[in-house]
């Protein structure tokens, strides 16, 4: 797969979300990011709308439940024409399976592309404090994302999000082909946020991220086409 900088909508609505993607040029083809805050006031439709523009979508909604309910809702995300979308790997083993299997079912009944299937192992704004105090975790930050991420590739999943600082030590420990997609990325100089393990667009090419996802510092630039352009070049040219 290419390297590609996953733009996060982070939208209220539909107008806001045109305003943004009628600024760039007709010929670009991104790779966008809807969650939950627009699949879920949107719907279904807007993957519809976006993918008919060619965009590639990166379906982030976390899927976390019993194997059964996880199967039949990939089912319908398999049919959407996706190009990944994402668990998360606390679901266990069997989760894991069953969302691969749903997935596949559904994308092959609509004729389309498997989707990539992404596993979140510990979320960017998790700290280490957090981690043990609060999800009761006696393993470091480090080693609890290399068990999540080893249960995901042995049970089906294509690849994890992931903190870019954990990319260096999975990729030494997981197949080659597998996937390192990494939130947490900000241009030198700006503002971190909520997000507490970060690093640039370049610093994460050289780490080995397989994507990048990059939200506000696109979305809230003052010109989001360069801004997507800057960042798109300092991650493509390590």
């Amino acid at each position: 797969m290419e390297k590609p900088v996953m733009i996060a909508l982070d939208f209220k609505n539909q107008g806001e979300l045109k305003h943004f993607l009628d600024q760039f040029p007709a010929h670009v083809k991104l790779t966008l990011k809807i969650g939950m805050e627009l699949f879920y006031g949107l719907g279904p439709d807007i993957v519809r709308d976006i993918r008919e523009k060619g965009h590639d979508i990166f379906l982030d909604l976390k899927l976390n439940d019993i194997p059964n309910t996880v199967e039949k809702a990939m089912v319908q995300l398999g049919r959407m024409g996706v190009q990944y979308t994402t668990i998360h790997a606390l679901g266990g083993s069997e989760m894991i399976r069953a969302a691969k299997r749903g997935l596949t079912a559904g994308a092959k009944e609509a004729g389309h592309q498997t989707p990539k299937l992404l596993a979140v192992t510990e979320l960017t704004s998790i700290s280490e404090t957090q981690l043990h105090e609060e999800q009761n975790v006696g393993l470091s930050m480090s080693e609890q994302v290399l068990k999540l991420a080893e249960l995901t590739s042995q049970f089906g999943g294509d690849g994890v999000i992931c903190s870019p600082n954990e990319v260096e030590y999975l990729k030494a420990k997981l197949p080659e082909d597998f996937l390192f997609v990494t939130p947490g990325i900000r241009p030198a100089g700006a503002e971190k946020g909520d997000q507490k393990r970060t690093m640039t667009p370049a610093e994460a090419a050289v780490a080995g991220s397989s994507a990048i996802v990059v939200g506000r510092p696109i979305t809230l630039a003052e010109d989001p086409v360069v801004a997507y352009q800057t960042i798109l070049s300092d991650f493509s040219s390590k």
